[in-house]
């Protein structure tokens, strides 16, 4: 028998896109760069790898035959309270491991040896100092199989946990007191009052609640400017007379520091100096563990390196805390390919070659090329892209960033058809984590063939846009709010006609709860086209709404304005959606939502055409790269060429 009245440690005893425009089903086959999508092995339940990241299933890194494999059944029981069951089945290895047998009489000993340390080290999480647990492998208790090295009795091995759980323990005296190392703990650095970090006496003295203080003890020093802080070897004495746990925690502050030089190691093909300067790590100013983060987060949205890490060094005698960047680069060239179908717009291929790092500075160069529609249109009415594109990092700053690239398209929807080639290049800036702006400029000659006839454009524009994001996670939001305001000046200098595209969207994300299981997002968007006609602006750039980004349950871009039964899209449009996301269990979510919008003739929405409605649900299975989703939709007031329900699937959230 094992009994957590034995000395705990450190302690004293006293005693957790395009959407078809019917039923769109979008199959991806083949995608990403290096690392391609593969199926795993399937075996009861089926496994899925995406992007080299386990979905579900079994992994596809099968553990080993076992050898010898010993079954068994696991049975636990709990005396004293009962309430424990639950939390104590979950930490044994015995009972959550019951169908993985073991490596023979060896491997069935050493788990339960195993489970001794798991079920106390969950009593004392509970605040049960005084329990003890008890394992019978065919009634020979685990004390003399560990002698023996023998399990005799009949196959299956019959597993008897016994655990008693005792009195629950409440905390008595609590001091939180400067170790040896200090003569005193700076009182705005730390409030010395337990119950500032959990720790009341009288409350049941569970173990967490005094790692969770001592984390914060540590994080609360050092975001004050003391990186050496620590909590010295705790004394904790268990009294199991009066069932008091008396704890003491001594707290090491450290002396407070400045940022000092930044050296970088572990490059090859990136400039040091640039790594540097573009960490902006601040030298001189006081230490801030947010600061590293910054700086980290900076570097990795670089896409360049697969490792980074910012060590600390020793404080300097004049305060200076040196730092240490060390990385470790990843591969220049990626190649990627990918294959969609849709039962509406048919099969469609792309592919796409990357060169990371170009010049040593974070440059990166890409060729992508697609086709579309694929089997569901003639030669001359399918879809085709190819780009050319180069962007590069601090460009004038190591908040700035230029791009620059030159796409030829057609896109053939079944309102028109266009043809075009565009040259841009971008300004960007970022003023905080949240706040960026961008501005360019942009030409752009198209062929477009639509109701209104064959008419080419060549446009001339400056675009500007800034952009506010807070949200807590890009792919799955559950707080904060985006804002994205657009505008565009342009001039055709062929029907010589200036126009202003501008639009403007807003997102906001609440959760309801604090588990963030039940989730409301919004989104609206407005836009507007100052332009003599809708005839003036080429069609591709005509607001037209409806489709997965836009109104779901719709055909893609067929909900505006129309000319001879035609959709020709308009000169204004206001799209709204809400979203209801409810996270069910930690990998299944649900969502419900409604869409709503139209877009108009006028620069300004006259709603003479009525709002329509998309209503729908859907299913999202939560993966470490984020929710995979699938949703159905209805229109409620359906048009020409609309479907009687879509269905969408992704990565990530709707919005």
């Amino acid at each position: 028998m094992f009994s957590s009245g034995h000395p705990l440690p450190q302690a004293r005893c006293r005693s957790s896109r395009r959407s078809g425009s019917r039923a769109l089903v979008t199959a991806l086959v083949l995608s990403t760069a290096l690392v391609l999508v593969t199926p795993g092995s399937w075996g009861k339940a089926q496994a899925f790898d995406l992007f080299g990241v386990h979905l579900f299933g079994k992994s596809k890194v099968e553990a080993a035959l076992v050898p010898d494999p010993l079954p068994y059944t696991a049975a636990l029981t709990v005396s004293g309270d009962a309430s424990l069951t639950d939390s104590l089945s979950s930490a044994s290895g015995l009972v959550t491991k019951e169908d993985q047998p073991p490596s023979g009489q060896a491997g069935l000993i050493s788990r339960g040896l195993s489970d001794v340390k798991r079920l106390l080290g969950q009593l004392y999480a509970e605040g049960y100092y005084g329990g003890t647990v008890a394992i019978r492998f065919n009634g020979t208790p685990l004390e003399k199989a560990l002698e023996t090295g023998v399990l005799p009795g009949p196959r299956p091995v019959q597993v008897e946990i016994t655990v008693t759980s005792g009195t629950q323990f409440v905390f008595g005296d609590l001091t939180i007191a400067a170790s040896e190392a200090n003569a005193a703990v700076d009182p705005d650095a730390l409030v010395r009052d337990p119950a500032h970090w959990g720790l009341v006496s009288g409350d049941p003295a569970r173990s967490g609640k005094i790692l969770t203080a001592e984390q914060q003890i540590v994080q609360a020093l050092r975001a004050d400017g003391y990186p050496q802080a620590a909590v010295g070897d705790r004394e904790i004495v268990a009294d199991h007379a009066t069932k008091r746990l008396d704890v003491t925690l001594p707290v090491s502050r450290g002396p407070r520091a400045r940022f000092g030089k930044v050296a970088v190691s572990g490059t090859e093909v990136t400039d040091p100096v640039f790594v540097e300067r573009y960490a902006l790590l601040p030298e001189g100013e006081t230490y801030s563990p947010e600061a590293l983060e910054r700086s980290r987060k900076r570097l990795n949205d670089l896409g360049i390196f697969s490792s980074i890490r910012l060590v600390e060094g020793e404080v300097q005698p004049d305060g200076s805390l040196p730092i240490t960047i060390e990385v470790s680069e990843r591969k220049r060239h990626v190649i990627g390919a990918g294959a969609s179908w849709s039962s509406t717009e048919g099969i469609g291929l792309e592919a796409y070659w990357r060169r990371r790092n170009l010049f040593g500075r974070g440059e990166l160069l890409s060729l992508e090329g697609s086709v579309g529609r694929i089997a569901s249109a003639g030669y001359e009415d399918m879809e085709y892209l190819t780009r050319i594109a180069f962007e590069k990092p601090g460009a004038f700053g190591p908040m700035t960033s230029f791009s620059s690239s030159l796409t030829a398209k057609q896109e053939a929807p079944d309102a028109y058809t266009s043809r075009s080639v565009t040259l841009d290049a971008y300004y960007k800036r970022s003023f905080s984590k949240e706040l960026s702006a961008a501005a360019g400029g942009e030409v752009s000659f198209s062929n477009e063939e639509d109701t209104f006839g064959n008419q080419n454009y060549l446009l001339v524009g400056t675009p500007v846009s800034m952009s506010y994001d807070s949200r807590d996670n890009v792919l799955d939001p559950t707080e904060g709010f985006t804002f994205r305001a657009e505008a565009e000046p342009a001039y055709d200098t062929i029907g010589s006609q200036a126009m202003l595209f501008a639009k403007v969207t807003g997102t906001a994300y609440y959760a309801l709860d604090e588990a963030n299981r039940f989730v409301l997002a919004g989104k609206a968007s407005v836009g507007s086209i100052l332009a003599p006609s809708a005839r003036s602006v080429p069609a591709s750039r005509r607001l037209i709404a409806g489709g997965g980004g836009s109104l779901r349950g719709y055909a893609y871009r067929n909900v505006g304005p129309r000319e001879n039964g035609e959709v020709v899209g308009g000169r204004s449009l206001v799209e709204v959606s809400a979203e209801m996301r409810v996270k069910v269990t930690e990998t299944i979510g649900l969502a419900a939502f409604v869409d709503a919008g139209n877009a108009y003739e006028d620069s300004l929405p006259d709603f003479a055409e009525p709002i329509r409605i998309g209503v729908g649900a859907g299913l999202r299975y939560y993966t470490p790269i984020g929710p995979l989703r699938v949703d159905a939709a209805l229109p409620l007031d359906p048009g020409e060429d609309d479907p009687d329900f879509a269905l969408y699937v992704g990565l990530s959230q709707a919005f």
